[in-house]
């Protein structure tokens, strides 16, 4: 059962978008998304909300969840939360293996 994890990232003057950007830029991104039973690392940008960046981040199961929060990488993450100023809301969802049932699929194009 995957996991993921819906974090919004706020700030001011734009900060949560430099936030995101430095850490594509510095590599920390590709890191992250190159750790094993990372399944997406990736950053959304509310249209409501210039000051907020979504990041949609999914992991095998707990235990890939787990090793990633051990890692050194986690301080550089903090750093730049605390250079940016950034304050944090935090969703997690367990996938239902069960699939899309058929009732909901007549609502999806594909």
């Amino acid at each position: 059962m995957a996991i993921t994890v819906n974090l919004y990232y706020t700030g001011k003057d734009g900060a949560a978008r430099r936030f995101a950007q430095e850490m594509t830029d510095t590599g920390v991104v590709a890191r992250i998304r190159a750790e094993a039973g990372n399944l997406r690392y990736q950053y959304f940008f509310p249209m409501e909300d210039p000051e907020t960046v979504l990041l949609i981040d999914s992991w095998a199961d707990q235990k890939a969840l787990d090793v990633h929060h051990a890692s050194p990488m986690m301080a550089e993450i903090a750093a730049l939360r605390d250079k940016y100023d950034l304050h944090m809301k935090v969703e997690r969802y367990l996938t239902d293996d069960a699939g899309l049932p058929p009732q909901d699929a007549g609502f999806i194009r594909q």
